[in-house]
């Protein structure tokens, strides 16, 4: 299966530096304080924004969407692959995340990064990508599907923000 084209108006890809970490920090935490695209509670520090990203490298490395003609930041989204469990048995799985800026959505820049995480999982030698997401997260379940991700399950009830059950649609890319 192929992937969608990642050619987006004026955004580029490319690997995230320390210097981006008060964007990414921004990006996260606005979904950390708003939203059940993440299950954090506590929003990131810079520091731990800054080390977040220097500790990740190779297949784990975190990547950037850059829009040349926006007005104030440029990084508008970011994307990363981690690991997915502990155990040895799962050491050909990883786990992707992709986050974009709220106000520059729907324009194809989640698509970019997913597409990007998808050809470094697979460059990388991994065997399948999975994706965790709160189940009523529409958006972030139709991108996935759009790159080839199946849903495989439902968790139902692990998660509670802003005082509510969540439940995680469970999807995954075999490549």
């Amino acid at each position: 299966m192929t992937v969608p084209s990642r050619a987006v108006a004026n955004v580029t890809l490319r690997p995230a530096v320390v210097a981006d970490a008060e964007a990414i920090r921004s990006i996260y935490n606005h979904e950390v304080t708003t939203a059940t695209s993440t299950f954090d509670l506590v929003v990131r520090s810079l520091d731990e924004q800054q080390r977040w990203i220097a500790e990740r490298s190779g297949a784990f490395s975190a990547v950037v969407a850059v829009d040349h003609g926006a007005d104030g930041s440029p990084v508008i989204g970011f994307g990363s692959l981690s690991t997915y469990k502990d155990r040895a048995a799962y050491s050909t799985t990883v786990e992707d995340s992709v986050y974009v800026d709220r106000e520059r959505g729907s324009r194809g820049v989640g698509t970019q990064l997913l597409t990007q995480l998808i050809e470094t999982a697979s460059a990388s030698g991994f065997h399948a990508v999975m994706a965790r997401i709160e189940a009523s997260g529409a958006a972030s379940r139709a991108l996935h599907a759009k790159c080839g991700f199946e849903l495989v399950g439902i968790e139902r009830q692990v998660g509670r923000k802003f005082n509510r059950w969540l439940d995680v649609a469970v999807m995954q890319r075999l490549l």
